[in-house]
């Protein structure tokens, strides 16, 4: 397997990170723990999720700041468009199980919020067409 690259941390992306947001094409700067970028880039994943990956700030794990969506937080979103709320927690694919509310990092949703802080909106193509502004109302992050 070829090694895999991201951006090295340093003392400026863990600046950049504290104080998000940084737009960049009309979206929100996601910030990314660097172990969950390495997890996430072995799957086969949509080009959107790719895409949300490579503008990333890439962070250790630890410095991420607690009001990002990362894998295992608890977020609350809204959904601007059709105006509800939905609490989640983002797993990884072999975890999900939407009855509970444990969404796939690789749905649309799920896409389409981790790295966002609370208070930070991004509008996303759904696979039919749609459009959605989902806003970050809250996150909690997992213990241990």
């Amino acid at each position: 397997m070829p090694a895999l690259k991201f951006p090295r941390m340093t003392h400026l992306n863990y600046a950049i990170a504290q104080n998000s947001p940084i737009k960049s094409d009309g979206f929100e700067t996601p910030i990314v723990g660097a172990a969950d970028y390495l997890r996430l880039r072995q799957y086969v994943m949509s080009d959107k999720l790719a895409d949300e990956l490579d503008r990333a700030i890439v962070v250790e794990t630890e410095q991420v700041p607690k009001d990002v969506v990362r894998m295992h937080a608890r977020c609350t979103y809204i959904d601007c468009r059709i105006g509800t709320q939905r609490e989640i927690e983002l797993v990884y694919p072999d975890e999900s199980d939407p009855a509970m509310g444990k969404i796939s990092v690789l749905t649309p949703v799920g896409s389409a919020l981790i790295g966002l802080r609370v208070g930070q909106e991004i509008a996303w193509e759904f696979p039919d067409g749609s459009m959605r502004y989902l806003k970050v109302a809250s996150v909690t992050q997992k213990a241990g």
